[in-house]
């Protein structure tokens, strides 16, 4: 299973983060969050990772010139679309960038949000599940009904994401079998800033679930 951190903003602590066993690392690329990281900044951060860690640049309504070129100058390995991309804009990314993995977001409000999904199977090669909220696109903490997600069964790997904690993690891949999961404020001290001591709770949640 994939675990994705996501929101990292310091050198120091993506490096250590990467050493703990996660499988993937999260860059904001949006200019209005708070985890938001510039080009230059987003370079630095990738360039200090080893090569097996997934790079992710998280998207929002962005053009595709501004996603190319960031992910260009980013070495990306991938690109997480969160805002109202439509399939055909994901279309036209991996016409541009075909050694590029496509993750597209899907905010879920409820069980019927979960129909878009189907939209994007064909075009992207992973889908991310998150909460919705009105005024923030990611990294809320809040949480989706689980039960509208036990017969979700899309045809490509899913990750879950909403309100994710080491506390709730077990519980979480009990009732449901995603193919990678990603955290954001539940292992922060604030929006950009990591608690390295609850990325080892999560890891140290896990493990009986690997065994």
């Amino acid at each position: 299973m994939r675990i994705k951190i996501c929101g990292l903003t310091q050198i120091d602590q993506a490096q250590a983060i990467a050493k703990v066993g996660v499988t993937d690392l999260g860059f904001i690329c949006v200019q209005k969050s708070p985890r938001y990281v510039t080009p230059t900044q987003l370079a630095a951060l990738t360039e200090a990772l080893p090569a097996h860690i997934g790079k992710v640049g998280v998207f929002a309504n962005q053009t595709l010139p501004e996603m190319l070129e960031i992910i260009s100058q980013g070495n990306l390995t991938t690109a997480q679309l969160h805002g109202d991309e439509s399939p055909e804009l994901c279309q036209q990314l991996r016409q541009q960038r075909p050694d590029l993995e496509i993750i597209k977001a899907l905010r879920i409000r409820d069980r019927h949000s979960l129909a878009r999904a189907k939209q994007y199977e064909t075009v992207v090669d992973a889908l991310l599940l998150d909460a919705y909220d009105p005024q923030q696109l990611g990294g809320t903490g809040h949480q989706i009904n689980w039960d509208d997600l036990r017969q979700f069964r899309p045809a490509i790997p899913w990750f879950l994401a909403g309100g994710l904690n080491p506390d709730n993690i077990a519980v979480a891949l009990g009732q449901l079998h995603p193919d990678g999961i990603d955290l954001s404020s539940g292992v922060e001290l604030s929006p950009g800033i990591k608690d390295l001591s609850k990325v080892q709770a999560l890891m140290a949640a896990l493990q009986p679930l690997h065994a």
